[in-house]
């Protein structure tokens, strides 16, 4: 089963990425900030991370640069999904390393496409890549 983990500090949308997630068939690990997702990633080895971009004590793109920063963690592919949708954020997402950029409130539906659409193409050289889904 494809595991995705996720890094999301409010409860409700936590749970509503979850929710989404399992019903599409994914296994999924919860984390509740960027800091938990960077310690989680290299021991859980998920198909992909979803990362929100605003949490305490580590922010998604601080988050996303530590685990493109390691080996073990530098090929998952990342997605932000967020409600800072101005392009200096997106860039900055991009520039962090991610694949995606899915902006907040999301569609479950359009989430659950994205999420298929990374796991099955090539995802190597797209770092940077700039692809926003409003």
């Amino acid at each position: 089963m494809t595991k995705i983990l996720i890094a999301e500090d409010e409860p409700d949308i936590r749970e509503l990425i979850t929710y989404t997630l399992k019903f599409g068939g994914f296994d999924v690990v919860v984390t509740n900030n960027g800091e938990e997702a960077v310690k989680a990633a290299p021991r859980v080895r998920p198909d992909l991370i979803v990362l929100d971009v605003r949490m305490p004590r580590m922010t998604g793109y601080e988050a996303c640069r530590k685990l493109k920063d390691n080996p073990r963690t530098a090929k998952i592919p990342v997605i932000f999904l967020s409600a800072k949708g101005q392009e200096k954020e997106v860039l900055d997402g991009m520039d962090a390393g991610a694949i995606d950029y899915i902006l907040k409130p999301f569609d479950p539906a359009a989430l659950l496409t994205k999420i298929g659409e990374v796991l099955s193409s090539d995802t190597k050289g797209r770092k940077g890549k700039k692809r926003v889904i409003p």
